[in-house]
C-alpha cells in the first residue's frame, strides 16, 4: 500500500499523466486568459487558442509551475518564451484566420507558432539555434501541430521559397526592419516586429504592406525581447 501511495504521488509530481494536473493546468490557462481579457485582446480566434494551446509544454520541466503567469521565461540559449499577454496581443495584430500563410522569425520554444496553428494558419518558423530549433520540432510533432514546418536558419533572411507570406511576425528585437522580411510580405498582409537596441528602448513597430506594395510602419507599444541573432549557432 505505501508503495502504491508513492507511486500515486510521483504520478501527480510528474503533471502530464495525472487527471488532477490536467484540470489544474486548465483552470490556470482560464485565468490567464482572463487576464489577457482584461489588458485589451479581443480577438475570439486568439483567445479560443489561448485557451487550448498547453503552455507548460513549451516551458523546461522545472518551471511548469510558473507556465501561466504573465511574464516571459527562460528556455535556454539565452532565450525566452514570451510574456502570454505579448503572444495574445501581437498574434491579434496579425488578425489570424485559418488558411493564412504565416512566417515566423523565432521559433523559440514553439509556443507562438503553436498558438498560430491551433488557429488554422499554415506556419513556417524559423530558429537561429540549432537546439532550440530540434526541440521544437519534436515538440509540435508530439502535440499534434501539423500545420507548423520549423527551419534552423537566419531569420533576417525569411524563408524565400515560401514566400510570400499573408503574414509575418517576429518574436526578437532586431535593429532594424530586415528588407528581406518586408519583401516576403504579401499585398494587404501586415508583419509585427520589436525594433530597437537590447539595451534601450525598443517599440513593436507594425509593418504594413497595400495593394500597390506601398509600405507603411507605425508603432504600438514599448516592449522588452531579447535580440535577434544573426549567424546560426
Amino acid at each position: 500500500m505505501r508503495r502504491h501511495r508513492t507511486a500515486t504521488a510521483l504520478l501527480a509530481l510528474a503533471g502530464a499523466s495525472s487527471p488532477l494536473a490536467a484540470q489544474d493546468d486548465a483552470a490556470r490557462r482560464h485565468e490567464m486568459v482572463e487576464l489577457i481579457v482584461r489588458e485589451g485582446v479581443r480577438d475570439a480566434a486568439t483567445l479560443r487558442a489561448m485557451r487550448t494551446v498547453p503552455r507548460h509544454e513549451f516551458v523546461p520541466a522545472a518551471l511548469r509551475p510558473r507556465a501561466y503567469g504573465d511574464y516571459p521565461l527562460p528556455i535556454g540559449y539565452g532565450q525566452t518564451i514570451s510574456q502570454p499577454y505579448i503572444v495574445a496581443y501581437m498574434t491579434e495584430v496579425l488578425a489570424p484566420k485559418p488558411g493564412m500563410k504565416v512566417l515566423e522569425v523565432g521559433t523559440g520554444s514553439g509556443y507562438q507558432a503553436a498558438v498560430l496553428g491551433a488557429i488554422g494558419c499554415e506556419v513556417y518558423t524559423i530558429e537561429v539555434v540549432a537546439a532550440l530549433a530540434t526541440a521544437a520540432t519534436e515538440r509540435l510533432a508530439r502535440l499534434g501541430y501539423r500545420s507548423v514546418t520549423v527551419r534552423h536558419g537566419d531569420g533576417h533572411e525569411g524563408w524565400p521559397e515560401q514566400a510570400p507570406f499573408d503574414a509575418v511576425i517576429v518574436t526578437a528585437a532586431a535593429g532594424y526592419i530586415p528588407p528581406a522580411l518586408v519583401a516576403q510580405l504579401k499585398r494587404g498582409g501586415r508583419m509585427v516586429i520589436p525594433v530597437g537596441s537590447v539595451y534601450g528602448v525598443q517599440n513593436l513597430i507594425l509593418v504594413e504592406k497595400d495593394e500597390r506594395d506601398r509600405v507603411t510602419t507605425r508603432s504600438l507599444l514599448p516592449v522588452r525581447f531579447v535580440p535577434l541573432l544573426e549567424g546560426l549557432r
